[in-house]
C-alpha cells in the first residue's frame, strides 16, 4: 500500500469516521472502496464510449422519426 495525504471537509471526515465505526472498518479502506466504485464507473464509461464510436451516425431529422415510429414521441 502506499500512503497518501487527504484533506477533507470537516463534515466528511465527521461522517466518513462515523460510517468506519459502524461497518467495522478504517476510514482509509472506505476512501479506497469508493475511489475503486468511481474508477470502475470510469472504465465502463470508457468502454460504452468505444463502443458507441463504432455506430452509425444517425441524422437529427432521422432519429426524430425513428421516435416517432417507435411511439416515443
Amino acid at each position: 500500500m502506499k500512503r497518501a495525504t487527504v484533506y477533507l471537509q470537516e463534515d466528511l471526515h465527521r461522517a466518513l469516521r462515523i460510517k468506519a465505526f459502524e461497518a467495522d472498518k478504517s476510514i482509509s479502506a472506505l476512501i479506497n472502496d469508493a475511489v475503486r466504485v468511481a474508477l470502475e464507473e470510469d472504465v465502463e464509461d470508457l468502454t460504452d464510449l468505444e463502443a458507441r464510436r463504432r455506430e452509425k451516425p444517425v441524422s437529427y431529422h432521422d432519429f426524430l422519426k425513428g421516435l416517432k415510429d417507435r411511439g416515443r414521441i
